[in-house]
């Protein structure tokens, strides 16, 4: 007689070590493991769910059967649209990065874009330092802070700390632009609120970026390159892509990102099993 049916939801990546650690030694732990455990739940998981394109591309290199894999993101509460933000030339351009600060996230390329903008501007660093892998090197944002004075640009850079969600809010509703430049990223939440927020996207293809990022649409896709970042952070200045912009995002995260349709998401992956 068939057992009730297991769903695994692997929240958060199988494979990320693969993409942010040195090859060799950092990831002998994660093949340690994946050996004695013999990959036993997520083969055994009559469906698995995985939170974005990048996570499903993750998990079929992992050897998870591809029609065993269902997208569902993580969601948010949608209650009253984003204010329309609109910054005067002459007032200094907004930059925010939200985030725990490892060195996957790489905010130090924000900080070498930033520094060669011509117009004035401002740049807020949300969250706390912390190691994503044991085997990483930590000091991580007392470095960053020693780059924004070797740049000249630490009275324009402010390192906010960590925030409650409850306090997140006010950051997003007081920022113009949104830059994420991070190596890897299973699904990335603070891209999904700043969107919410109605704040263009300026980020690396990682997560949940390939699907919020239409390029010229909703903010623009960069390799990482500090130019290209910054490149793209100039053509945020103008007013009325911001806006345009800031619509078109948060329009598409209200409709594929509220709780109630990924409910209904679950509902029917459950229904089918």
């Amino acid at each position: 007689m068939r057992g009730k049916p297991f769903v695994l939801n692997t929240h958060g990546s199988l494979l990320g070590y693969k993409k942010y650690l040195k090859p060799g030694f950092p990831h002998l732990p994660y093949r340690l493991y994946d050996a004695l455990s013999l990959k036993r739940s997520a083969k055994r998981a009559d469906r698995v769910v995985v939170s974005s394109k990048f996570e499903y591309e993750d998990a079929i290199e992992f050897g998870i059967d591809k029609k065993k894999l269902a997208i569902i993101p993580a969601g948010l509460d949608f209650k009253n649209p984003p204010r329309e933000k609109t910054t005067d030339r002459e007032e200094p351009l907004k930059i925010l990065f939200v985030g725990r600060i490892a060195r996957v996230r790489r905010v130090e390329l924000l900080l070498q874009a930033v520094r060669g903008l011509a117009f004035p501007w401002q740049a807020v660093i949300v969250g706390g330092e912390e190691q994503t892998s044991s085997v990483q090197a930590g000091g991580y944002l007392p470095e960053l802070k020693t780059l924004s004075r070797d740049l000249g640009i630490e009275d324009r850079v402010s390192f906010a700390g960590p925030q409650k969600p409850e306090a997140l809010a006010a950051f997003y509703e007081a920022a113009d632009v949104f830059v994420y430049p991070s190596l890897y990223e299973n699904f990335g939440q603070p891209m999904l609120e700043a969107a919410a927020a109605g704040l263009p996207l300026v980020a690396t293809p990682v997560g949940v970026a390939r699907e919020l990022v239409q390029n010229g649409e909703t903010g623009f896709l960069t390799d990482g390159d500090p130019k290209n970042i910054r490149q793209n952070i100039e053509r945020l200045r103008d007013n009325g892509l911001r806006r345009s912009m800031g619509k078109n995002i948060s329009k598409l995260a209200s409709e594929r990102y509220n709780w109630n349709a990924i409910i209904q998401q679950y509902l029917e992956l459950y229904r089918s099993l």
